[in-house]
């Protein structure tokens, strides 16, 4: 957004406001200043008044003129086109010295004297104003002749271009700048008493009418202008330069200087869009194909705050024209631009962050510079098309302002700062606020708003710096728990030769269903997959693991032990971490100790591995559910009475399927898994005997059945138990030698070999009593 301090000063009183005030004013309210450039003719560019002016003897394309600089009559020779006599215009005196170094210096052009240089816009260091000389008018203040250029405050100006953040739409114009300047410096905007008078003016209701059947979300106001012997202004025509606006004709103009000046969007259509001298105009508001608001005369003009039909541009000199003041509220528009993109023009982009809603005082101030910069005719009154608006109310309490802040703002004075900003406050009742939020500002939706708005106002860098006091949280959360467990078992496992596998959660569904794993039910299944060979979150960890051993055996690794900690998930899409564990190959490297022929893993050392990791556990029989596992070589794995996975050598047929070699492996809920402060256990300071008990008993009682009758047979002194021996033969037929070992301690005294028989035989006699069991 680019504006001008003499700009501003039409909107608000900044006479007593130095620039560099007015910049940091700017900056310090969230209008980001990002480019400041001064207008300042030179001295010696003085108003000239163009007496006469005759072609030169010897020269077709100069002119000879005698200039009225008020003193004196000086004779000047211009090679300007537009250059005439009884123009006002722009002297530069002899020694004077322009942008760029030129100095005016007496001169003798084709055998003329000239003293001094006519000059145009850009020869003076203002913008491009097109070809020729600058011609001066009355816009600019009274004309004295002799008169300084900079002594007039459009020639001697502020150019201040502000970044303005997306929101800020209310501030794309010369009087939303001023607005939140008038909050600022605590000072009234200046009164705009543009003329309504109706007395002797051809009603507009003569000529136009609106109609339309359904109810639209944007406010409409139609004036009707006779255009005549309409010139832009010199001041017009200058600040359109200034802030880069081209226009093609003079109605253009006037809207474009009354646009960036009010922020209503206006435009101009030739009346025979809607009508003729005979018959009445009719404008027809309604949806188009495309469901924008749209108006209709001989056919499609416009789309409300989007695209104006090239036809129906008032392109003319002079004419009938028909002005509209339009106003839809941003997310409106936005939001049918984003599900249907249309065609849109410049006016767009101020409609879709925001536009004055105020539409009336667009177009009467439009009106007002028809009838001061020509002879035109305003018709009386307007027709309009307007909603209701019911302001956003945000209540909030006095100390919400002094908490959110961190400085306590009287109320007085939290009071002003709303009724400056615009934003309507009823009487406090208490210390309860109640804000009303003008149409305009669209981007005020919740109390961090109201906030900031008052932070900006009163200066960031005027509330006080205070030290931080803050209470920590207790960080020690259920999450961190949860991660501080798997990274011990992570680095367990690490440090148990074990490296880590990090897989996606996907897996290929049929190769998982093909070994018997429950997937995801395809109603709960991935919309969007990453692959074809990753359709399906993975019930298991097992799958991917047996791909990364099988790529390891193809890059001719023959030691492999990985290990991964991750998420599955059931059949309803519920997820667990689990840790997987395969081990597949050799148990060690080759090295001199095993000769180069390292042993092959087998069940006891890989389990040997994973309780390194896990800790103490039980293994008990276990029937697989799916087809990974080789049925007799497998058991679930029980961590404090708690089903806690299961560990198993791979089945025959997928080792062969995958090019492995005996396989192991094991999966294991983390849940499951012990982690908590480790207490101290009280132990006893006597010796510890060890007694091996070996019985005879039937091949189909189970170790679990065993364990049970012992548990409830030994004495106190039995701290525990293991099975390490078992034998068959076909002379023990349908029996079998198991010998078991017993640890047993006392915490009183050093056992006697009677105590340590007594607490065997009533064990042996349990089993025999119970399960048929003797001494072998």
């Amino acid at each position: 957004m680019i504006v001008t301090k003499n700009w501003l000063n039409e909107w608000i009183d900044l006479t007593d406001v130095n620039t560099d005030l007015l910049l940091k004013t700017l900056n310090s309210i969230g209008l980001e200043v990002d480019r400041h450039e001064v207008i300042r003719v030179a001295d010696g560019v003085v108003i000239g008044y163009v007496e006469s002016c005759e072609k030169h003897p010897d020269a077709d394309k100069l002119n000879v003129c005698q200039v009225n600089v008020g003193k004196e009559v000086r004779q000047i020779v211009c090679g300007a086109s537009n250059v005439r006599a009884g123009l006002y215009i722009a002297l530069a005196t002899v020694g004077a010295e322009l942008p760029g170094g030129l100095k005016i210096k007496e001169a003798k052009l084709r055998g003329v004297d000239s003293h001094g240089m006519i000059c145009s816009a850009k020869e003076i260091g203002l913008p491009s104003m097109g070809e020729g000389i600058m011609i001066l008018d009355e816009s600019i203040g009274e004309l004295v002749k002799g008169k300084n250029l900079n002594e007039y405050g459009v020639f001697n100006d502020d150019v201040i271009e502000i970044e303005l953040t997306a929101n800020r739409g209310d501030c794309l114009s010369i009087y939303g700048i001023a607005r939140d300047l008038r909050a600022a410096l605590s000072r009234p905007l200046r009164e705009k008493n543009i003329k309504d008078n109706q007395e002797g003016r051809l009603g507009i209701g003569r000529i136009l009418q609106l109609q339309h059947t359904e109810t639209f979300n944007a406010d409409l106001l139609f004036s009707a202008v006779e255009v005549k012997e309409l010139t832009v202004p010199l001041i017009i025509s200058l600040r359109l330069a200034i802030i880069d606006q081209a226009y093609t004709t003079t109605v253009d103009a006037i809207l474009f200087y009354a646009t960036q000046s009010t922020g209503v969007i206006l435009r101009a259509y030739p009346f025979e869009k809607f009508g003729d001298v005979e018959n009445k105009g009719i404008i027809t508001l309604e949806n188009d194909e495309n469901g924008y608001a749209s108006l209709y005369g001989k056919g499609k003009v416009s789309v409300i705050g989007v695209s104006q039909e090239k036809e129906a541009h008032f392109s003319a000199n002079e004419g009938l024209a028909i002005i509209e003041a339009s106003y839809i509220a941003p997310e409106v528009i936005a939001k049918q631009m984003g599900e249907k993109k249309i065609p849109s023009c410049p006016h767009y982009y101020r409609t879709s962050r925001g536009s004055e809603p105020t539409i009336e005082m667009g177009i009467r101030y439009a009106a007002e510079l028809f009838e001061k910069y020509s002879t035109s005719q305003v018709y009386g009154g307007n027709i309009e098309l307007t909603t209701t608006y019911e302001p956003r109310i945000i209540s909030m309490v006095e100390s919400e302002f002094e908490s959110f802040i961190g400085l306590k703002i009287d109320k007085t004075r939290i009071t002003q700062i709303f009724k400056n900003l615009g934003l309507d406050i009823g009487k406090p009742k208490g210390s309860t606020f109640a804000i009303s939020v003008p149409k305009f500002r669209h981007d005020i939706v919740n109390k961090q708003d109201i906030i900031e708005e008052i932070v900006r106002i009163v200066g960031i860098d005027n509330i006080p710096s205070k030290p931080l006091v803050f209470a920590e949280a207790n960080q020690m959360s259920s999450d961190l728990a949860e991660y501080k467990k798997t990274r011990l078992y992570r680095h367990r496992a690490a440090q148990s030769g074990f490296y880590e596998s990090v897989h996606f959660v996907f897996n290929e569904r049929v190769q998982v269903e093909k070994y018997g794993f429950v997937c995801t039910e395809s109603s709960k299944e991935l919309l969007n997959p990453i692959t074809a060979t990753f359709d399906t979150l993975r019930p298991t960890l097992l799958v991917g693991l047996l791909n990364s051993a099988s790529a390891n055996v193809k890059v001719n690794q023959k030691k492999i032990a990985l290990f991964e900690a991750g998420m599955v998930f059931d059949s309803e899409r519920r997820e667990s971490k689990r840790l997987g564990f395969i081990v597949s190959g050799p148990m060690e490297n080759e090295k001199i100790s095993n000769a180069g022929k390292p042993a092959v893993i087998d069940f006891a050392a890989f389990t040997k591995l994973i309780a390194d990791v896990a800790g103490s556990f039980e293994l008990v029989s276990h029937t697989p559910s799916h087809s990974l596992a080789h049925p007799y070589v497998c058991a679930k794995v029980m961590i404090n009475g708690e089903e806690a996975g299961e560990l198993f050598r791979l089945h025959p047929q997928v080792e062969e399927e995958f090019d492995l070699a005996q396989t192991f492996m094991c999966e294991l809920k983390t849940d499951c898994l012990p982690y908590g402060l480790i207490e101290a256990q009280p132990y006893s300071k006597y010796q510890a005997s060890f007694r091996d008990l070996s019985i005879l008993i039937s091949k189909a009682v189970t170790y679990e059945s065993i364990k049970a009758v012992i548990e409830k047979h030994a004495s106190a002194q039995v701290r525990r138990f293991y099975p390490v021996d078992r034998y068959v033969s076909e002379s023990l037929g349908e029996q079998m030698s198991l010998t078991l070992r017993f640890v047993l301690q006392s915490d009183e005294k050093t056992l006697e070999e009677e105590d340590i028989n007594a607490a065997m035989e009533w064990i042996l006699s349990g089993l025999k009593d119970e399960l048929g069991a003797g001494l072998r």
